[in-house]
């Protein structure tokens, strides 16, 4: 970038238009997000052109590979990365090909400098993505005019309910009659997976946008009220998973990161960083002592959820693992994915004890007493015995791969989402359809 020894014509406006707010300039609040949002994609850990970087305070203080910092307290001058906001150069302005900041963001960042580039958080090297408030997401549509890929459905604890994740939102459905029962918003752009404590109180939602936030929003269920939000981060979270006693929740993302919080507290216990790519499933074993993560690194992998020790690696999918579960005796795993298969694998020693075959990959594979269930992309989801992995039943309908299946076992309900926007829900006895619903209100509406 070629330097100047005055402030160029375009920072005398801010100077004579600055806003003269009395409270400081919060890094927290009022910048880190416009630097998420603006600069992230091109001075992020995936991509730093410069060798500048903007994912976490420490890093966008630093010097780039010109030498001189993004940003120097109380230097307007010595701050590169302000210099390139006001450029008045679209081949050195920042955001690189796109309209510059608008004055009074860039009047926020000159504030900020001016008071001296302070840090109002707790961590300066923590991850901007983790230090920003919690974003308050915006309105889902009135009425869809397109149906959405249904990626997670759960049953409400007694069975009277079904959660299905939609668009910035929650819809709840009855599951005898398909009709709509409420709508619980405040939810990240699209949920990818759904967890319900043991005793029904609350539920974890992950949630996200690709490459731009991930983070898991714990419900209360009596009113649909937001009461903590966990694990942000700067990609989708893609699983969530309460453990059986309901005192931990543990959350995989595309960051490659599992983390487990303490419950309900929201206090953090512990970040597991063995996988290479998307954490894609998770799940926990009887008594809460081993944790089970499926990767696109196409390995399945056993800890110690005390401690994050891993105990074992199962390579033996050669593509992307997006389902796992515990046998119920605990000594061996079950686990699915893009070979289209499941497969049962013993926690000792990684050997493969058996395989099922699908038309196509499978999905999450839910566990549910003696019974473990999936859904496939070839349009079916099947009922198996855990123990001896025997089919049980197929239930049949979707038109489009089925993406997600939830059991209930006091109603003996199965219901499943589909990629095309529909939900189907079957008795689990004698696999008959109760109720076919599309999962967008207004949709079928709005269509005709």
């Amino acid at each position: 970038m070629q330097r100047t020894s005055i402030l160029s014509l375009t920072l005398v406006a801010i100077l004579a238009t600055a806003a003269t707010a009395e409270d400081p300039v919060s890094f927290r609040k009022d910048l880190a997000p416009l630097l998420l949002d603006q600069c992230l994609a091109c001075h992020g850990p995936k991509k730093a052109e410069g060798g500048f970087r903007v994912d976490s305070f420490e890093r966008v203080t630093k010097e780039g590979d010109s030498g001189s910092p993004g940003f120097t307290a109380k230097d307007l001058e010595g701050s590169e990365a302000f210099l390139r906001l006001i450029s008045e150069d679209a081949d050195e302005r920042m955001p690189l090909e796109a309209d510059a900041l608008p004055a009074e963001q860039i009047a926020l960042f000159k504030r900020w400098i001016e008071e001296g580039s302070n840090f109002d958080g707790d961590d300066p090297k923590a991850e901007l993505i983790t230090i920003i408030p919690a974003p308050t997401h915006p309105e889902p549509p009135e009425s869809y005019r397109y149906t959405m890929p249904v990626t997670a459905v759960v049953f409400s604890h007694d069975g009277n309910e079904l959660i299905v994740g939609g668009y910035h939102e929650l819809t709840v459905w009855n599951p005898a009659d398909g009709k709509l029962i409420r709508r619980i918003k405040n939810v990240g752009q699209r949920t990818r997976a759904m967890s319900l404590s043991p005793d029904g109180k609350l539920l974890a939602v992950g949630c996200g946008a690709p490459g731009r936030l991930g983070e898991t929003r714990i419900f209360d269920m009596s009113n649909g009220n937001v009461v903590n939000v966990l694990g942000t981060t700067s990609d989708e979270v893609l699983d969530v998973a309460f453990s059986p006693q309901g005192d931990r929740l543990a959350i995989g993302a595309a960051d490659s990161v599992t983390q487990i919080f303490e419950m309900p507290s929201g206090k953090h216990q512990l970040t597991i960083t063995s996988h290479s790519d998307w954490v894609m499933a998770l799940a926990w074993n009887a008594d809460g002592t081993k944790l089970v993560s499926g990767s696109r690194d196409k390995t399945a992998k056993v800890f110690d959820s005390k401690t994050g020790e891993l105990l074992v690696t199962y390579s033996g999918h050669g593509q992307p693992v997006k389902g796992v579960a515990f046998h119920p005796e605990n000594k061996e795993v079950f686990s699915a994915g893009g070979d289209k298969k499941i497969h049962r694998w013993q926690v000792a020693d990684a050997k493969k004890t058996a395989e099922v075959a699908f038309g196509g990959e499978v999905f999450k594979l839910p566990l549910s007493g003696e019974f473990m269930f999936a859904s496939s992309a070839d349009k079916t989801v099947r009922k198996f015995e855990a123990k001896t992995q025997k089919q049980v039943h197929s239930y049949a309908g979707h038109q489009d791969w089925a993406l997600s299946v939830a059991y209930h076992p006091g109603t003996k309900r199965v219901a499943s989402g589909g990629f095309d926007g529909r939900v189907r829900v079957w008795n689990a006895e004698d696999a008959k359809e109760v109720v076919a619903l599309v999962a967008a209100p207004g949709y079928e509406t709005a269509s005709k």
